[in-house]
């Protein structure tokens, strides 16, 4: 950016919460939904929280690392543009990888949309126009049958018992006796031929240590390979995407704070909230309307891939347009480091830290569960997609309450109440009866994530130096919405396929709650640190600044007289 450009500052922020909506708006339309087009291929669910975990893992390692390498080389843009073309069609390629016979959950298609009649086939499964129908009680897996080993026909059973019978005649035995002279020439020859022998075998043997994955994936079950496909491919895809968010955030920040207009950076915020209420209510309501296969055996699910993919089209001409700057004099790895310092110097910060640990942990088990619990309660795509859009609207509305909670409640009780509204909210989910229970709960959204964040924000105030919020809350992020997430995708997945939805609901809001009796105890006895207001130290009056510079210069005259007349008495004294 030149220096004689003028930078319209509304115009920029125009373009960034646009794009953010329409970004926002695109993972929404299949992320929500991503968990439960796993479960209808046949994952289990072990193995759908590896397939989330690996994906939180690889964006809280890749995420940094490509933000980095992007301004390095300069090549923002191009790092968002070739993003958002390369997540939309690695994910199109996920359609590609078929179901197994291995169904867990009930369809929410209505049977009675399809053409044709049921017809059973051969392994039991019920197969609707060459659709397997998926089994009626969730939870439960069928593995899928062999077909038993074929017998060879009676006439070939007939004719090697004549063959056998013929060995004992006696031209048998005379064939026999002129066939050895050669038999005992070929045994020479491999014998002469040892060495080539070895030497080939050693060959072969390396060659099958490069084919034993390839072969190890041969001799597994169809849902190993399954989930092996899904893993690989999902892999590619988070490490696709995963760029896009920090390297236009940081080309953004940058750009208004050449600006001198970094504090409106925030105001970006709220149009991503929006465009993921709009995208997941979108979507849900768009597929609910459609018939379980919408053309040459289709499911209607692809259809929350087609929104994904069409929605980042509609936002790759912004980001051609995004405001970015590169400010080579800012190095974001050293401003982490020092976020990391700050925050593990803090008592209280630490604790905030932990919170937002054990949020992500149980946030988890929430996003990646909840639809399979709404699922197994009659629950359509109309009313998961209607759920989750009131609770990003209510989380976007809290806002509006800050004035009144901030008189209320301290920002350290208010982390305390948002961790337990979470922790209510897990423990309804697990006693959910019907399609719309679920409603109630996602208002308490308002606290467990709106409230939540702005005690973190106010945190990340008291802690951090000029110049570094940003970088501490970066921190923070990281750890519930990466860390946080990646290891309760593993935790959950394995609880559920152990004890079941409803326990895994259940012991996340006991564990919750039990941190939400220790944090007030553990605050208190934290020690508090003293927070300097920095604005109010610019905004004073010059009068009062020369005030206070001249009372420090007497003050520090004071002080050294009086140490030089202590000194002095102390020569005397020593005289004497």
């Amino acid at each position: 950016m030149k220096r004689n450009k003028q930078i319209n500052v509304k115009r920029a922020l125009a373009l960034a919460g646009t794009f953010n909506l329409l970004y926002c708006c695109a993972r929404a339309c299949l992320l929500p939904f991503l968990t439960l087009y796993f479960r209808q291929l046949g994952l289990t669910p072990a193995m759908t929280g590896i397939v989330m975990g690996t994906k939180h893992l690889i964006t809280l390692v890749w995420s940094p690392v490509a933000s980095l390498l992007s301004k390095h080389y300069n090549k923002r843009r191009a790092v968002i543009n070739c993003s958002l073309v390369g997540s939309a069609a690695v994910a199109l390629v996920l359609l590609l990888i078929p179901p197994t016979d291995v169904h867990t959950q009930t369809s929410t298609c209505n049977m009675s949309d399809l053409s044709s009649a049921p017809t059973q086939s051969l392994d039991g499964n019920w197969v609707v126009s060459g659709v397997t129908a998926l089994a009626p009680q969730s939870g439960a897996s069928f593995p899928a049958q062999t077909p038993p080993d074929t017998q060879p026909p009676a006439s070939v059973v007939t004719s090697r018992t004549h063959h056998d019978d013929d060995k004992s005649h006696p031209q048998h035995q005379n064939a026999d006796s002129a066939a050895a002279p050669v038999r005992n020439k070929r045994s020479n020859f491999k014998s002469g031929s040892g060495e080539q022998r070895r030497e080939k075998a050693t060959e072969e043997e390396k060659m099958e240590g490069y084919f034993d994955f390839l072969g190890s994936l041969k001799v597994m079950d169809t849902q190993h390979q399954l989930f092996f496909l899904i893993l690989i491919t999902v892999s590619v895809w988070e490490s696709a995407s995963a760029p896009l968010e920090w390297t236009a955030d940081d080309g953004l920040y940058e750009y208004l704070d050449y600006a001198d207009a970094s504090d409106r950076y925030t105001s970006t915020g709220v149009w991503g909230l929006l465009g993921a209420a709009f995208g997941v209510g979108g979507a849900g309501l768009l597929v609910s309307q459609l018939r379980c296969l919408i053309a040459d055996q289709t499911p209607r699910s692809a259809v929350h891939f087609y929104c994904y993919a069409g929605v980042a089209a509609l936002a790759l001409p912004l980001a051609t347009h995004l405001p970015l700057y590169l400010n080579k004099k800012r190095d974001r790895a050293n401003g982490l480091l020092k976020a990391m310092q700050l925050v593990r110097g803090s008592p209280r910060a630490l604790l905030c830290a932990v919170t937002t640990l054990l949020v992500g942990v149980a946030g988890s088990a929430v996003d990646n569960f909840l639809l399979w619990q709404m699922q197994d309660h009659g629950s359509s795509e109309l009313h998961m997609g209607l759920s989750l859009a009131l609770a990003l609207l209510s989380q976007a509305a809290f806002p509006l309450l800050t004035g009144r909670v901030s008189k209320l409640l301290s920002p350290g009780r208010v982390l305390v109440v948002g961790a337990a509204s979470l922790g209510l909210q897990c423990f309804y989910y697990s006693f959910l009866w019907g399609p719309w229970a679920v409603l109630p709960a996602q208002v308490l959204s308002c606290f467990s994530s709106g409230a939540l964040w702005w005690a973190v924000k106010v945190q990340c105030e008291d802690v951090a130096t000029v110049g570094a919020e940003r970088s501490v809350r970066r921190i923070y992020s990281a750890l519930s919405l990466y860390l946080g997430s990646g290891l309760g995708s593993f935790a959950g997945g394995f609880a559920v396929q152990r004890f079941g939805l409803m326990w895994m609901f259940r012991g996340a809001a006991v564990g919750l709650m039990l941190w939400c009796v220790c944090l007030p105890l553990l605050q208190w006895k934290a020690p508090r640190q003293r927070r300097i207001n920095y604005s109010r130290l610019l905004a004073a009056d010059a009068s009062e600044a020369s005030d206070s510079e001249s009372e420090q210069e007497r003050d520090w005259l004071d002080k050294a007289m009086e140490d030089d007349r202590g000194r002095k008495n102390h020569g005397r004294r020593i005289n004497h």
